[in-house]
């Protein structure tokens, strides 16, 4: 898969790629990641790549005719009819099942915004969609960028050392993930649950699940509220409930 990330800072991007999953998945050749900088496509001697904002207020917006120019650049290294998505607090959540379906395209080119904002006409042009990584306000986009490129690049094949790994964490099944425990079995007088050191597969399995239906249900109680709970769900999540003294969903119960 290749990822072009359009960006006023490639060096904040190529930096990150050396390290962690991504960097494995780079060294591996599964993932291949460039950048374009908007400011090789100005004209001016000053490289200039913003403006003031028409109709007045504070700060400033990227201008179209560089950023528009990078974005096309940058599209015709990834293969025709990849989305070009920008990053953006006004974007809809990227969440698991967005990186899930990018990791099944060819590629993609992610657009790092700054300043204000970008030129909505540029948005409507050459942008396909906005994507937002928080209800909360970044310095720019280059952040956003990489998370989504870490996120879709361990979903790649051969990337994870487990292949199952990607297939039981947090939201992959729609729920937040289980506790995890390794060793010492005590640590500072806190025990590893027993069962976890049962060999009870079944009983592990169970408990796993508990788990994570019920810290979804204290953390993040809408993704309960939008499943659809098997009847084995609905007991382990009132059991859950009933040990930890939390309210259960009332379509639990």
């Amino acid at each position: 898969m290749r990822f072009e990330v359009v960006t006023l800072f490639p060096g904040m991007i190529r930096a990150c790629l050396e390290y962690g999953v991504v960097g494995r998945a780079v060294t591996r050749g599964l993932l291949q990641v460039g950048t374009e900088d908007p400011r090789s496509h100005t004209v001016d001697v000053h490289r200039t790549v913003d403006d003031r904002p028409y109709g007045g207020g504070p700060g400033m917006v990227m201008k179209p005719e560089p950023l528009a120019a990078a974005i096309r650049a940058a599209a015709a290294r990834v293969p025709e009819g990849c989305p070009v998505i920008a990053l953006s607090a006004q974007g809809r959540p990227f969440d698991e099942p967005a990186a899930r379906r990018l990791a099944e395209l060819p590629g993609a080119v992610l657009v790092a915004g700054r300043y204000e904002g970008i030129d909505q006409r540029v948005l409507d042009a050459v942008v396909d969609e906005e994507w937002s990584i928080g209800d909360y306000v970044l310095s720019g986009g280059e952040l956003p960028a990489l998370v989504v490129v870490d996120a879709v690049a361990r979903l790649l094949p051969g990337v994870l050392g487990e292949p199952g790994s990607a297939e039981q964490e947090s939201f992959t099944g729609g729920l937040l993930d289980w506790p995890h425990f390794t060793r010492p079995e005590e640590w500072e007088g806190r025990r590893v649950p027993p069962v976890l050191a049962s060999g009870d597969h079944e009983a592990i399995r169970r408990w796993r699940l508990k788990q994570s239906l019920g810290l979804t249900w204290r953390r993040r109680p809408e993704l309960i509220r939008a499943r659809r709970l098997t009847a084995e769900e609905q007991v382990l999540l009132q059991e859950y409930c009933a040990e930890a003294g939390v309210e259960p969903p009332r379509r639990a119960l």
